[in-house]
């Protein structure tokens, strides 16, 4: 089944196609460019999507859009930007699925995989989702436009650093269900407060179809704030946590031997009792979230629980393998992708709970404005807390948090992740359990894929 033909995508865009053609698929990144795709030339501030025509045909693609002229099968269009979010328009209008919008400051992209997982396993390859983080301005129609014609259900991520941006996403997203896993200080340079980023969270809610769920936070200090926004645009609001009033909400919980955790939740009328495979209180929350969220849509608890039980770490977000180091063998948690201070404190409660030696590597955190120093001096009591052994500290931004362990863990400060790797096999012993995790721009996957390499 083709997922374009160029005479919709014409239609769809207001363009004019120069030939007839039917894709499979949709891309804007040459270098993804698969056989049957449909390459969209996008024109940015640092490079044009036309430059590289040739390379997305050589690699199989069936048609492009552009708004330049080109020799190849192609759509032509005023603006191919504007194009891309008119095809995600009108693959959301043609869809019957139910649509899923996730969005939080922390906890998205695990909450999305979770949530496709859950559902996956009750229909198989009939649920469609964003892959990888793509959850921008770009990222999230794309996301849309390869919703393929049959799909019965499509999760989305959608993520905001600036206030109104969500709103503009929850308007092409149009989601049946909006989510939101929790507020927290991400991004917190670019608003004047916390409560700021709970109103530009809670944009999500403006999209909502008529009669649509709303899924927040219960434990969340901003949660009365998100309600208030979500009872304005839901047919029905529900709330998810271990507090005593949730509606999806963990009665128990017992971690079990494997290091994950086996829950008993209540999700409106039903009970489910699961083991969840990965570790920590939050994903305990992200299970719920999941579950709430399946039962939103009307598909089966059961089943998802059993996902939620099988499911593993997700590479850059709680995968762990074992990395061969000088000596012997060194478990490593990778949750190398990125990092805020509520994210590193749970991580943290996690490696505390680990056998070994406790070694961190962790990189500064971005996007903190003025009280960067404050957000990263204050990790030491979590680390601390966590009985690490040794820490790796890398970024700048980290001399405020090795001052404040110095004399009670042995710290190691460096300027770069290259300096990182070269200290890596003076931090690490046989036997170690190594927490590796920072924000996304300093690199840190470059150390994931040392250990993983081999020797170090």
């Amino acid at each position: 089944m083709s997922l374009w033909t160029s005479t919709e995508i014409a239609t769809a865009t207001a363009g004019v196609a120069s030939a007839d053609f039917e894709v499979t698929g949709v891309a804007f990144d040459s270098r993804e460019v698969g056989p049957g795709d449909l390459f969209v030339a996008l024109s940015g501030e640092t490079t044009d999507g036309h430059r590289f025509l040739d390379q997305a045909f050589a690699q199989g693609a069936a048609g492009a859009i552009v708004s330049a002229p080109t020799d190849h099968p192609h759509v032509r269009v005023a603006d191919s930007f504007a194009a891309l979010n008119d095809l995600a328009r009108a693959s959301r209008a043609r869809t019957d699925a139910t649509i899923v919008g996730v969005t939080g400051s922390v906890g998205k992209t695990s909450a999305k995989e979770a949530l496709f997982a859950a559902l996956d396993r009750s229909m198989p390859g009939r649920v469609h989702r964003s892959v990888k983080s793509y959850n921008n301005h770009t990222g999230v129609p794309l996301s849309l436009a390869r919703m393929p014609r049959d799909a019965r259900i499509g999760v989305f991520e959608m993520g905001m650093n600036h206030a109104g941006e969500l709103a503009a996403l929850t308007r092409i997203v149009r989601p049946d269900v909006a989510i939101v896993t929790t507020v927290a200080s991400v991004h917190i340079e670019f608003f004047a407060d916390e409560a700021g980023i709970a109103d530009a969270k809670a944009e999500i809610f403006e999209g909502l179809e008529p009669g649509g769920v709303a899924i927040v936070p219960f434990d969340n200090p901003h949660r009365d704030r998100l309600v208030a926004v979500a009872r304005a645009h839901a047919g029905r609001v529900v709330t998810t946590g271990t507090g005593e009033g949730a509606d999806a909400r963990a009665v128990e919980v017992m971690r079990v031997a494997t290091g994950g955790s086996f829950v008993t939740a209540r999700i409106g009328d039903s009970e489910v009792s699961f083991t969840l495979a990965q570790p920590g209180a939050h994903w305990v929350s992200n299970a719920l979230t999941v579950l709430a969220a399946v039962d939103a849509v009307g598909a089966d608890l059961a089943q998802a629980a059993l996902a939620l039980a099988e499911m593993g770490g997700l590479p850059g977000r709680g995968a762990r393998f074992v990395a061969k180091i000088a000596g012997g063998e060194a478990l490593v948690m990778d949750e190398s992708y990125n990092a805020s201070p509520l994210s590193m404190r749970a991580t943290l409660t996690v490696l505390a709970d680990e056998l070994g030696r406790h070694v961190a590597i962790l990189g500064e955190m971005g996007e903190l404005g003025d009280a960067t120093a404050t957000y990263h001096r204050d990790l030491a009591d979590p680390i601390r807390g966590a009985r690490v052994d040794t820490v790796l500290l890398v970024g700048e931004s980290m001399r405020v948090l090795a001052e404040a362990l110095e004399g009670t863990t042995n710290v190691v400060h460096v300027r770069d992740v290259a300096a990182a790797l070269d200290r890596l096999d003076t931090v690490l012993a046989p036997g170690d359990t190594v927490l590796v995790k920072g924000s996304n721009r300093v690199g840190l996957s470059r150390v994931i894929a040392r250990l993983k390499g081999g020797t170090t």
